[in-house]
């Protein structure tokens, strides 16, 4: 299971309280030799606060390990039960110094707010999907925060094409509202659900809900048509759930240590109590998760680590049969399958095939495999879909997703290795492109596709005839047009001679291009995450101000195919961290920008991304946002009892062994925080995040504050009632990018004057 995080939850600790210090004197700035500190009283004007930031008092906490010896002064931050009075005093007392740090520029907070909601069409649709008799999807409405899931029977026949259309207006069969997450979000400050799966049959459905943001779920079961609860909610589950047939679901549950570790299989109206176990995965490097394969006859049960994925199956039309081995586990092989006729068809991967083959079996026979699609060196299999007579395979090839769809024989006939697939056009140099919910009877594939300045599009592809037709665009308001926007690739060559892609979006006519222009780079680099370029409405704010904004691919992600990701963890992750540099120090030589008009992002790993450039290159940047981070990377992976800390060995390394204990030594942000000076730095965190505990960016922040020789802003917000995806609400949300492109243009000296009324004293 990809996790797009640093990680959990601690034991309790002994807590402290907090002191008050005023800030260094301001003139102390002026004795700073580098040009970067003469910056900072510019920054100390622009961040005018009148009360000096809390400081978190200093615990002694004595940790060593192969004759090494570490302080954590904060360690008493960590509070597991999120209750401790003084640890909470803490965090609204940074709460309070943010907020009023940023008081100066709150009407223009407010303003790009605003700005940013007046772009969304608030009351709309998403692409009806057809599943069964009905067509479902999503409505939004005018000033609510949550959606409305609904339904609308189908009338025009049991045909599908690409210019399928559901009925609107007046003679269309009702629109019903099967559950209105705006009603049952309320009374809470969180509110998500995390899965919403109809029945077979259509007359129930099953959905996972989480209320704290901590992603630990309630499944529910509703009548679709009357919305009355059907027997009682399924506790501690994760969102992984789906039927097996109309009157069983199947679901995960979790371990202490928030590892989804047991399969479990409930019968309806039956309780929780008496549901039956078909796996328990005892093995604290892996965990399990569920799909189900678009024939909808079985589902899969996989257990992963980062490295290995075994595969088990069950029968939804035979489930006294229980689960059965589809791939056994062998470390270092990697599969994901689905089912058609009478075959299962399989990705695996392994250090031969590191990019990935797609292979086929008999169901009754599935040691014996076949080739369908064979490894390639330059290109990379990322996901499929499978279809009665095709099958669509997503890929990677250059930085760039690609699809390509095959035509496959009848069923019953014999397959063979397929060849002269039909690639699916694309018109941005530069874009995203995911799989989408599709019919598996059907010959039409559903797919989303975005650019930088392409907003949301989902498409209807009809692989018989190779055309698309766009059944959906995410409307953006405000004048958006998208020829105004260019977006491109270049490539920053690393330390090592590895060329590293950048996309790039700017607004064409307004930006110079000599250096003098600002610019926002983000990095993300690990797990094999692709951050693709995709759109983001939000973002538009700093784009028509002028901003370049950037994403560095760099190593530790999966843009490049999978020996991009193995050259950026373990003991290759300072990959991440110089390849980020380079691509920085590669914009200010093009004249994207300058050192001082360039921002960074980043979010969990991310962020600790963000705390490690900091640490290594302070001088490049002109501010900072650091994004739920994982920072305290060394102190964390070595408690093995800390939920997802043994899954995430393979990724950064076990550090109970000496040579893994000291490089990750040697870029953990909390453990290389010195004397020197940083820009200017806003830090955010959630209290119920179960993958990056709070404490770990309160620890920086604190280490931060007490250690850097600079008067440069840090700021440090944490959402107190919420998780690692921070907000909940849509407008929430926007609320949030608000707040942070404010943070940027005030670091940058580019928002405007507080406006006061006028006065007649």
């Amino acid at each position: 299971m990809l996790r797009l995080a640093g990680l959990t939850l601690f034991p309790l600790l002994l807590t402290g309280r907090f002191l008050l210090s005023l800030p260094p004197p301001l003139a102390a700035a002026a004795n700073f030799e580098s040009e970067y500190a003469r910056r900072s009283t510019a920054s100390v004007r622009l961040f005018n606060s009148m009360a000096a930031p809390p400081v978190a008092r200093k615990v002694r906490h004595k940790m060593e390990m192969f004759g090494d010896v570490r302080v954590d002064d904060y360690y008493w931050l960590r509070d597991d039960s999120r209750s401790n009075p003084e640890v909470l005093s803490y965090l609204k007392a940074e709460n309070d110094y943010t907020n009023q740090a940023m008081s100066s520029v709150k009407q223009f907070e407010d303003q790009l707010y605003a700005e940013i909601r007046a772009r969304i069409k608030e009351d709309d649709i998403s692409a009806p999907i057809r599943r069964g008799p009905y067509y479902y999807y999503e409505r939004t409405l005018l000033g609510k925060e949550y959606v409305q899931h609904c339904r609308r029977l189908i009338t025009n026949g049991t045909s599908t094409s690409v210019h399928d259309v559901m009925p609107m207006g007046p003679e269309a069969p009702k629109e019903h509202i099967i559950l209105d997450e705006n009603i049952k979000a309320q009374g809470h400050d969180y509110y998500r659900i995390g899965a919403f799966k109809a029945s077979p049959n259509n007359k129930l459905v099953a959905y996972a809900e989480d209320t704290k943001g901590d992603e630990i779920y309630t499944i529910f079961v509703i009548d679709a048509d009357k919305g009355t609860a059907v027997g009682n909610p399924l506790k501690g589950a994760t969102s992984y759930v789906d039927w097996a047939g109309d009157e069983t679901l199947v679901y995960i549950t979790m371990d202490e240590i928030l590892r989804p570790a047991k399969v479990w299989s409930h019968k309806l109206l039956s309780e929780q109590s008496s549901d039956q176990c078909l796996y328990h995965e005892k093995d604290d490097m892996f965990s399990v998760d569920l799909q189900a394969s678009e024939s909808k006859q079985y589902l899969f049960v996989g257990s992963e680590s980062k490295n290995t994925r075994s595969i088990y199956y069950i029968d939804i039309y035979n489930l006294e049969g229980g689960l059965r081995t589809l791939t056994p586990r062998v470390y270092g092989i990697d599969t994901s399958a689905s089912h058609r006729g009478n075959h299962f068809f399989i990705m695996r991967r392994s250090e031969e095939f590191y990019n990935s083959e797609l292979v086929y079996c008999p169901v009754d026979k599935p040691s014996e495999t076949k080739v369908l699609i064979p490894h390639r060196e330059r290109v990379k299999i990322q996901d499929f879909q499978l279809f009665i007579d095709h099958v669509a395979v997503y890929e990677r090839e250059n930085g760039l997703p690609k699809v390509t769809v095959y035509s496959l024989p009848s069923i019953g006939e014999a397959i063979g290795l397929l060849q002269e697939g039909r690639a699916v056009d694309f018109v941005d140099p530069i874009y995203s492109v995911e799989p989408t919910e599709s019919q598996f009877s059907s010959s039409i594939l559903r797919f989303s596709y975005s650019s930088m300045k392409t907003p949301p599009s989902v498409y209807d592809y009809d692989m018989n005839l190779g055309i698309s037709v766009l059944k959906k665009i995410k409307p953006v308001l405000g004048g958006f047009e998208s020829s105004d926007y260019l977006t491109k690739r270049e490539w920053a060559v690393a330390s090592d001679g590895t060329e590293v892609p950048i996309s790039i979006l700017y607004k064409k006519n307004f930006v110079k291009l000599d250096g003098s222009d600002p610019l926002l780079l983000y990095g993300y680099g690990s797990y094999e995450a692709c951050i693709d370029p995709s759109f983001k409405a939000s973002r538009l704010s700093l784009v028509d101000r002028g901003f370049v904004y950037a994403i560095a691919h760099i190593r530790g992600g999966g843009e490049m195919g999978r020996k991009w990701y193995e050259d950026g963890k373990l003991l290759k992750k300072i990959n991440t961290f110089t390849d980020f540099i380079a691509c920085a120090e590669y914009l200010i030589e093009n004249k994207y920008c300058s050192k001082e008009k360039l921002c960074i992002d980043g979010r969990s790993a991310g962020g600790l991304l963000i705390g490690a450039v900091l640490n290594m290159r302070p001088d490049l940047f002109k501010a900072a946002v650091a994004g739920v981070p994982f920072v305290d990377v060394l102190t964390t992976m070595l408690d093995p009892t800390i939920p997802l800390t043994t899954s995430e060995w393979e990724e950064w390394g076990d550090p109970r062994k000496e040579e893994y204990y000291y490089y990750m030594k040697s870029y953990s942000p909390v453990d290389n925080v010195r004397a020197q000076n940083y820009p200017n730095i806003l830090v955010t965190a959630g209290l119920n995040d179960p993958r990056v505990l709070y404490s770990e960016p309160a620890k920086f922040v604190a280490k931060l504050r007490a250690t850097k020789t600079d008067d440069n802003v840090l700021l440090f917000k944490c959402e107190l009632g919420a998780g690692h995806f921070s907000k909940s609400g849509r407008f929430e949300k926007l609320q949030e990018d608000a707040f942070t492109y404010a943070f940027i243009l005030k670091a940058l000296d580019l928002a405007p004057p507080v406006i006061c009324p006028s006065s007649n004293i």
